[in-house]
């Protein structure tokens, strides 16, 4: 009675696997660990040990004389650090909103199966290839007053042209939001047309079938069905307006004065300039928790989402 009761057991088991089949099931996982824990190691440790040494007496070098919220009292009673703030919700808020329309635009215009697709597309797609440098440097020589854009206007006899945004505290910081803009929009056009590639066709014709004009489609149908499309480029655009520095540094290294001044650039000042590594890290902390704010809901919904 014993045997017989095993016997189905030992059968659902089945066989244990080879020496071979186990290794392959173990070569990827040896493969990846050592990037794993390297990620492990310089990114979340890192971050860690920036949380820990907001809350110390660092300057010049990291210390480990605990002094609680200090720093972050002392950061948001900075005039420095609230310019900087100032500076990136009018960069942030126009950056996305800017982007998020081109983009959609650009997608919509190259759905409508237009000629020369093939090649137009990659030119949209181009500035995404660049650095953030490289991007910064080229609009720093063509927005220049002396060597520019107004300049090739003198030359051309328009002597009354002036385009001086680069150099003015109220307007510079609308040349990064250009720059950045620039650079993005083939990106987020390329999100809206997978989007636009995935709608069923099908919908659309019985819509039209019933009398639906162009406008209702995509006011009705088509735009609300790009709404994952949306949500992604508002995370990846606020992301990377968020920790925006390098544009800056080439564009116009914080100025003039501070008029372009963003949360990483006060960030790096503080911490590798200034020699208040606490208030450093303690910015750096802040835009984390700005991030995680808005990464956080949307990996939650994509999850929740799928289940």
């Amino acid at each position: 009675m014993t045997a017989t009761s095993q016997a189905p057991v030992a059968r659902a088991q089945g066989p244990r696997p080879d020496f071979r089949t186990r290794l392959q099931e173990w070569i990827p996982k040896l493969v990846l660990s050592p990037s794993v824990a390297l990620i492990f190691v310089f990114v979340y440790g890192f971050i860690l040990f920036t949380l820990y040494l907001s809350f110390t007496d660092s300057r010049i070098l990291p210390s480990y004389g605990w002094v609680g919220f200090e720093n972050y009292d002392k950061l948001f009673r900075l005039s420095h650090w609230t310019i900087s703030v100032t500076n990136l919700a009018i960069f942030a808020s126009l950056y996305i909103v800017i982007c998020t329309l081109v983009g959609l635009f650009l997608a919509i215009f190259l759905d409508q199966k237009i000629k020369g697709e093939g090649f137009i597309r990659p030119i949209y797609l181009y500035p995404m290839a660049l650095s953030f440098i490289v991007t910064g440097t080229a609009w720093k020589w063509l927005l220049d007053p002396g060597i520019g854009l107004e300049n090739t206007m003198h030359l051309w006899g328009w002597t009354s042209f002036q385009f001086d945004w680069i150099k003015n505290r109220d307007y510079a910081i609308y040349t990064v939001v250009l720059a950045a803009v620039w650079q993005s929009s083939g990106f987020t056009m390329a999100m809206f047309l997978a989007g636009l590639r995935g709608i069923d066709n099908e919908i659309l014709k019985a819509a039209q079938m019933d009398g639906a004009s162009n406008w209702q489609l995509y006011r009705r149908i088509i735009i609300p069905q790009l709404r994952p499309a949306f949500l992604s480029a508002f995370v990846i655009l606020s992301h990377l307006a968020i920790k925006s520095y390098d544009l800056v540094i080439a564009l116009t290294g914080g100025g003039p004065g501070r008029a372009t001044e963003l949360p990483a650039t006060f960030m790096y000042s503080y911490t590798f300039t200034r020699n208040q590594m606490g208030i450093g890290a303690s910015s750096a902390v802040i835009m984390l928790m700005t991030i995680a704010a808005i990464m956080v809901p949307y990996l939650y919904a994509e999850l929740k989402e799928r289940k």
